[in-house]
C-alpha cells in the first residue's frame, strides 16, 4: 500500500499506484479532493506530455504545486492519465 502524507494527514492511499521514475502515481479516487488547491504552472516532459499542477492544503499548511498530474498523457504514458504524483514536502511510502 502506497500512501501520500502531508502535514500529519494521509492525502492518497492506495495498492494500485504506478511507479515511472521513482514516483508513485496515484489513481485519482485515492486521492482527497479537499487537499488539493489548482493552480496555473504546467511543466512539459517530453515523453509523458504536459502536466499540471495543484497545491496540497491540509491544516493550513501548504506545499505549493506539490501535486502534479497529466491530464492527457502522450501515449507513452497513457496508463498514468489523470494520476497523481507527489513532491514538496508530501512524504510517500510504500
Amino acid at each position: 500500500m502506497a500512501t501520500a502524507t502531508f502535514n500529519g494527514e494521509v492525502i492518497a492511499e492506495s495498492d494500485d499506484t504506478i511507479v515511472i521514475e521513482g514516483n508513485h502515481y496515484f489513481p485519482p479516487g485515492s486521492v482527497k479532493p479537499e487537499a488539493l488547491v489548482d493552480s496555473s504552472t504546467t511543466s512539459v516532459c517530453p515523453w509523458k506530455g504536459t502536466a499540471s499542477y495543484k497545491t496540497v492544503s491540509v491544516g493550513g499548511e501548504q506545499a505549493v504545486d506539490g501535486a502534479w498530474y497529466y491530464p492527457e498523457a502522450k501515449d507513452a504514458a497513457k496508463e498514468i492519465t489523470g494520476y497523481y504524483a507527489f513532491w514538496k514536502g508530501v512524504e510517500v511510502s510504500g
